[in-house]
């Protein structure tokens, strides 16, 4: 072979070399990506709710989600809000999340600050949380991150188990007393679309004299490209640890695609006690709006909203908002 025949195809060999390298480049999926999530709104009251308006910066989410080798991944993400122990006009940084993921044939297992399981599927159904929170996360029955362990199973593409252990107390709360929360949960979809989710939960008492705080929940639901529906029921035993502080609840919600950009919604809550005892703030709520898609990474969506409280005395409410998102 000649010299200039060994150039020749050793550069032949380089090119496909290098083209080969460049395709697998193009191919290859992301192993990293930023979390960056905004919930902001307007909102004016009607009648005698009139001065509660103004704009508002609800909720910040910023962090990172890394894909290792071998089905692990590690997310870590800081949670920017309000809190219920200082000023209103203040927000509180937290970390919402921080675990460790690990994925491998239809296993399934999550270490660390973790999301929990107790009614985050609903809350992806229901699709809105940056204008409503779903029903339990609304009204208080549990928390939607702690510090535990989590695993899922799937057995089959239609039915899928899962289970998980945390200290009970929230992301927002370091461990202070002794006791742990066990979930249990069930996903089913019989049918192309139509999606049933069962949980029960056992948070136990921090103290002796108190009692252990029960969760159980039933949902059913039907999505397709056209819309969605969906219904759940939540029953909460001894709120706070408090003998027969039992709470009752159900949710209805809707979704109607108009088109890629475009959506109407509504959704009906109606939260009771028993006996009554928690009346002042038991409350039947409505909502329905729109949203609109303004590109990639923003939401608009105007809505009205409806208060009905039980309590004695109380009057219905009526507001306005025009709630915002964006995300990467």
């Amino acid at each position: 072979m000649t010299m200039k025949m060994k150039f020749i195809l050793a550069g032949l060999a380089a090119c496909i070399g290098i083209t080969a390298q460049a395709q697998n480049t193009q191919t290859e999926e992301p192993k990293g990506k930023a979390i960056v999530q905004m919930f902001g709104n307007f909102h004016t009251g009607f009648g005698a709710e009139n001065d509660d308006r103004g704009f508002d910066l609800e909720r910040s989410y910023l962090g990172y989600e890394y894909r290792l080798d071998n089905g692990l991944s590690v997310k870590g993400v800081m949670d920017i809000g309000k809190s219920s122990d200082v000023s209103d006009y203040q927000r509180i940084a937290y970390i919402k999340n921080a675990l460790v993921s690990w994925k491998t044939g239809n296993l399934t297992l999550n270490g660390g600050l973790i999301s929990t399981t107790q009614f985050n599927f609903q809350e992806k159904f229901w699709g809105y949380r940056y204008i409503m929170k779903s029903f339990q996360d609304q009204y208080k029955f549990g928390n939607s991150a702690d510090l535990g362990i989590s695993a899922t199973y799937r057995f089959a593409n239609w039915i899928s188990a899962d289970a998980i252990i945390c200290n009970g107390e929230g992301y927002k709360k370091v461990q202070k007393s002794d006791g742990l929360n066990y979930g249990l949960g069930l996903t089913m979809t019989p049918l192309k679309g139509f999606q049933v989710r069962l949980y029960g939960g056992v948070n136990e008492a921090p103290e002796d004299g108190k009692e252990d705080i029960v969760n159980m929940a039933a949902f059913m639901g039907y999505k397709c490209e056209k819309f969605s529906i969906g219904a759940e029921y939540n029953y909460m035993q001894n709120a706070s640890n408090n003998k027969d502080a039992n709470m009752n609840g159900y949710s209805l919600y809707a979704t109607m695609n108009l088109s890629e950009e475009t959506a109407l919604y509504a959704r009906f809550d109606d939260l009771y006690s028993k006996d009554d005892w928690n009346k002042a703030k038991d409350e039947q709520s409505a909502i329905l709006g729109a949203q609109f898609n303004l590109g990639k990474y923003v939401k608009v969506a105007p809505n009205v909203r409806m208060s009905m409280p039980k309590a004695d005395g109380a009057k219905e409410s009526y507001s306005a908002f025009v709630n915002c998102y964006f995300g990467l």
